[in-house]
């Protein structure tokens, strides 16, 4: 190899190929929380709270790559303290916000016997709430059950390896 193709061998990765450098992790969680609570001293609505806190492009996906890093701050105690404020907004409920601050709201089909139809429509009033509320719950709470349990197998494959 020559010297000039050795040193271009050599040269610092850039742009998409260089690697993600990223504050200690502690930092990253203080930040995290930190945004949290400013955005939860405001009272927004729930939707907006998620959005801003665990949506695309949201506070947790910027500090908290998928992966090991995310995994380990959803162990954290900052990351209960953000649940625990999504939940608070959550039984507040939706507030009059404006116009132009609204999410748009998406609608999903969801195919299910009639027995299953009839015991979440029972459920919801005996909850007095709407179905569309008891299953967005429902759905909030599996998806937190599934993540635990990818949390579990995640441990179990790195154990075995």
């Amino acid at each position: 190899m020559t010297d000039a193709a050795s040193s271009r061998s050599r040269k610092p990765a850039t742009g998409k190929n260089r690697p993600r450098k990223l504050r200690p992790a502690p930092d990253r969680r203080r930040e995290a929380i930190t945004a949290a609570e400013e955005l939860y001293e405001q009272r927004p609505d729930w939707v907006v709270f998620f959005r801003e806190i665990f949506g695309v492009g949201g506070v947790v996906p910027r500090l908290f790559p998928p992966g090991r890093q995310r995994d380990a701050f959803e162990k954290s105690a900052e990351y209960g303290q953000i649940q625990e404020m999504l939940a608070e907004l959550r039984r507040i409920g939706p507030l009059q916000i404006e116009v132009e601050d609204r999410e748009p709201m998406r609608m999903i089909t969801v195919r299910l016997p009639r027995s299953m139809h009839e015991a979440l429509r029972s459920e919801a009033a005996a909850y007095r709430t709407s179905m569309n509320k008891l299953c967005i719950a429902k759905l909030v709470r599996a998806l937190d059950e599934l993540q635990g349990a990818e949390e579990e197998l995640i441990d179990e494959i790195d154990v075995e390896e």
